[in-house]
């Protein structure tokens, strides 16, 4: 959240250990611009029955000028194993203890907690995570949604109350879909239909719409839908898009979960802030001493479309770009390869326009991948020829490219239009043995290319993170590598084109070395 000059991330923290563990707790870090933080101590631990083993997630909200956080508290666990359910949990408020501390350090749980406690109808081991509170000024009562499921049935069960004590539950959901399990972490909040520009969470009218996004325990997801809120009835009703795909897009493709968005009141604008997971074991977390790490935060607002989101990164990372080296109107020939000299770094921030003269050799595109693309990236990789692609960019290189991560674009025919396919290959990030962390991500980017014939990726790397945002942001892929054989300090970047067609790269790559470590 923005509260009087500094933005406050809050963040699930395990002090005692790299992995989840069961005396989970807020940790606080504050910052004026984005970049430079300040790490405070954590803001809420487990002190009171209502919370007595684990301060789970939950989200902040100004009400009367003060900010108000809501969260998961449990009150029982499972002692026979406790990385298993049950976990009881409950929701709890804590207000700032003194609003003049500009950091906010100390936070007060009132006795009168849990606000939200357990109820019949209600699955208590199922049962957190509450949204940002949004008012309604038609019976003048704020509303909140805490993520939840019943009998398979994902919900996001709504709340209202006047003065954020007494909490009414509502006799329907914000919204649910049946067999979809446990949603955790939901985000509900409106995007302005018209330019770029973000929202405060409580306003609505003709000019908006709704994205309702949840984090899924069923594949490790973050979905998201546009829709309509009815404020009469309380009710969220995705839009006729996304008719075929009730679970929703993605934010994030690759390793990205328990995200949430606030909204920027100074450069007013909507920030999306997603958690980096691992893709190894809990072992071996433990050995590298952290589990997880937060993705640069990321401006969010609805494409002209009106089909999705659109991602950047925040303005404020420009100002971590150092030294500049710029490739302008290249051209890659037939299975070329061309580094980019001058920067040999596992920091660097690329920004490339690939322009592709022909789609006249574009390959069939095999349609039981539709709804597949990870599938469809794993036969058509890096280094398998095509009509049109794949072409992109090798980053985190070895010389001998023996090691490195492959992010890159493939175009398909598919009856009356193409398919654009955006892949990040790591299966050859690492010369290990552990094989963990040869994944492919992948997913298709709504693009028209008959009319531009141009499609852009910016690449942002920090050591053991990739992400990339395909096509001014319609599509975002982020992984998580660990590069073995070289010091990180000497990577390579490449361009590289593997196909039958040759493809004009107007590129102006951005790589400076960053000034701190993110």
């Amino acid at each position: 959240m923005y509260y009087k000059g500094f933005y406050h991330l809050f963040y699930q923290y395990s002090p005692k250990g790299a992995v989840w563990a069961n005396d989970i707790e807020w940790g606080h870090s504050v910052s004026t611009d984005l970049i430079n933080w300040i790490a405070l101590e954590s803001a809420i631990t487990p002190s009171k029955p209502f919370d007595i083993y684990g301060c789970w997630s939950g989200s902040a909200t100004i009400f009367d000028g003060s900010p108000v956080i809501v969260y998961t508290g449990i009150i029982a666990k499972n002692d026979t194993d406790p990385n298993t359910i049950p976990w009881i949990q409950v929701q709890n408020i804590a207000y700032p203890k003194n609003l003049s501390d500009p950091y906010l350090r100390e936070w007060v749980k009132p006795d009168y907690n849990p606000i939200l406690p357990i109820r019949p109808g209600i699955n208590g081991t199922e049962f957190r995570d509450p949204t940002t509170a949004w008012y309604n000024p038609l019976d003048k009562q704020w509303r909140l949604g805490v993520g939840s499921m019943w009998d398979y049935e994902g919900k996001v069960l709504l709340y209202k109350s006047k003065d954020f004590k007494t909490w009414v539950k509502a006799t329907d959901p914000l919204y649910s879909v049946k067999e979809a399990r446990m949603w955790e972490c939901p985000d509900f909040y409106p995007v302005s239909v018209k330019g770029y520009l973000g929202l405060d969470t409580s306003v609505y009218g003709q000019d908006t719409k709704h994205v309702l996004k949840v984090s899924m325990s069923l594949d490790g997801r973050d979905r998201y839908t546009i829709g309509t809120y009815d404020t009469k009835r309380d009710r969220y009703t995705p839009d006729a898009t996304f008719a075929n795909n009730k679970y929703g897009l993605m934010y994030d493709y690759g390793n990205f979960y328990a995200s949430k968005t606030f909204y920027d009141p100074v450069k007013k604008r909507r920030i999306l802030w997603g958690w980096s997971n691992e893709s190894d074991t809990v072992e071996e977390d433990n050995i590298k001493g952290w589990a997880g790490i937060q993705l640069i935060p990321r401006t969010v607002w609805l494409d002209p479309s009106g089909r999705q989101l659109l991602q950047w990164p925040v303005e404020e990372l420009n100002s971590l770009r150092g030294s500049h080296i710029s490739v302008t109107s290249t051209t890659v020939k037939q299975g070329g390869l061309q580094q980019v000299i001058g920067i040999q770094t596992a920091r660097a921030d690329v920004e490339v326009t690939f322009e592709v003269s022909s789609l006249d050799k574009a390959e069939p595109f095999d349609t039981k991948y539709a709804n597949d693309a990870q599938a469809f990236c794993k036969i058509k990789g890096p280094d398998v020829k095509g009509g049109v692609g794949p072409f992109g960019l090798h980053v985190l290189a070895t010389t001998d490219l023996q090691e490195r991560t492959s992010v890159f674009f493939r175009v398909f025919k598919s009856y009356d239009k193409h398919v654009v396919l955006m892949c990040n290959d790591d299966t050859k990030s690492t010369l290990a043995t552990n094989k963990l962390y040869g994944l492919t991500f992948a997913a298709y980017v709504d693009i028209d290319l008959t009319k531009s014939r141009t499609i852009s990726l910016r690449t942002l790397l920090d050591s053991s993170v990739v992400e990339s945002f395909g096509a001014g942001g319609k599509t975002v892929i982020s992984s998580r590598v660990y590069t073995r054989r070289l010091l990180r300090a000497i990577m390579h970047i490449y361009l590289f084109l593997t196909m039958v067609l040759l493809i004009s790269m107007l590129t102006n790559l951005m790589l400076g070395r960053y000034k701190n470590h993110l």
